[in-house]
């Protein structure tokens, strides 16, 4: 009889409450910052402006862009920095295209595992990121697996895998970057095969600043149209200022695997919704592939069932087509009943990135 242990992985009551034998766990003790309060989106919506309402997920208006050399700039780059930078601890999971969980490389799982027929779905993962605060605005962090191990050691965690990914300066590694000052971001980079590259979404939870989820989605473009061909999700929580991956949360995680877990139900996700966006624009002609994302819209979206991701962690992702021969490509997370934060990025005919948004939304009843 196999058995679903998405949690298994350095997971200490998970592993108490299968019936095999294995070595007593080794606790470890971390200390955690006090959690800080609820954060809430601050769009930059300008006053003097009139709003303007997107009906359509693919029909958009220009904005204004940030000049990077301002002081308005500068301090939100600084706060963007102070928000995404330190030791972001985990678990991530590859899913495949219709949502289903990838089960871990058999080279991976302990022999404790294969014997026991146990399913492994998650890593567990690091992600040491630091940004800097002043404005040259450059950013890197590493993507790093651990391997399963059998108990709760955590001094006996060893790397898998580490992906490095540099953004701005001379290493630079990505074709785009928008950030917003909350923390959230949306990188576009090829993955180095033909036709093919990488959308990686980071969404905070506006009710916690210390959560956050990176859904990275590949893609390959055949014959002129962009196909996902599969695509990770990581949920991970904040322990701590950037020490470069030497801290790791091990037992003491406050968190579990998840790609085992329910979905998403498509009820709660598809409807009107609505909330401030705020938006980057990327064209052939601008130079700029770092853009700051702007609040100077309403978002109006119109969500159904086709082409929807429903993923655990009441998380989502989509791709849809328009009649005009876009592309749009989102990641969503309810956070809360009635309330989700999404990015979406805008690819034109020829799969050229064209415009990447953040919006905070909120479900619309009905008749309104």
């Amino acid at each position: 009889m196999a058995l679903s242990a998405n949690s298994i992985i350095s997971q200490n009551r998970t592993l108490n409450s299968l019936s095999f034998p294995l070595p007593k766990p080794k606790l470890a003790t971390i200390h955690h910052p006090p959690k800080e309060p609820k954060l809430n989106l601050q769009f930059q919506v300008q006053p003097n402006n009139q709003s303007h309402l997107r009906t359509s997920p693919t029909s958009f208006v220009a904005v204004q862009s940030s000049d990077p050399t301002s002081s308005a700039a500068t301090n939100s780059w600084s706060e963007f920095a102070k928000n995404v930078s330190g030791e972001w601890d985990g678990f991530g999971a590859d899913f495949t295209t219709e949502g289903n969980p990838i089960e871990l490389p058999e080279n991976a799982v302990p022999e404790a595992y294969r014997e026991w027929e146990v399913k492994v779905f998650d890593w567990q993962t690091q992600c040491p990121t630091l940004a800097q605060p002043e404005d040259n605005r450059v950013m890197f962090y590493k993507s790093i697996k651990l391997l399963p191990t059998v108990g709760c050691e955590a001094d006996a965690a060893t790397h898998y895998s580490i992906d490095v990914r540099n953004i701005g300066g001379v290493h630079n590694k990505v074709s785009a970057f928008a950030y917003h000052s909350t923390g959230c971001y949306v990188a576009f980079w090829p993955t180095g095969d033909y036709d093919a590259f990488a959308v990686e979404h980071c969404l905070i939870n506006p009710q916690d600043k210390e959560s956050r989820v990176r859904i990275i989605q590949v893609f390959r473009v055949q014959e002129q149209r962009m196909i996902l061909d599969k695509f990770r999700v990581f949920c991970e929580q904040w322990y701590g200022p950037f020490r470069n991956g030497n801290q790791l949360g091990g037992c003491a995680i406050r968190d579990s695997g998840f790609a085992a877990t329910d979905a998403l139900k498509a009820s709660e996700v598809i409807g009107v919704w609505q909330g401030p966006s705020a938006i980057a624009s990327f064209t052939s002609s601008c130079e700029d592939f770092l853009r700051e994302l702007l609040g100077d819209s309403v978002q109006k979206s119109i969500r159904d069932e086709s082409n929807l991701i429903l993923l655990p962690r009441q998380l989502w992702c989509s791709i849809k087509e328009s009649e005009d021969g876009e592309t749009m490509c989102e990641a969503g997370w309810l956070f809360d009943q009635g309330h989700a934060i999404s990015s979406k990025c805008i690819f034109s005919g020829d799969a050229k990135l064209k415009e990447i948004s953040l919006a905070q939304e909120t479900a619309v009843s009905e008749g309104v």
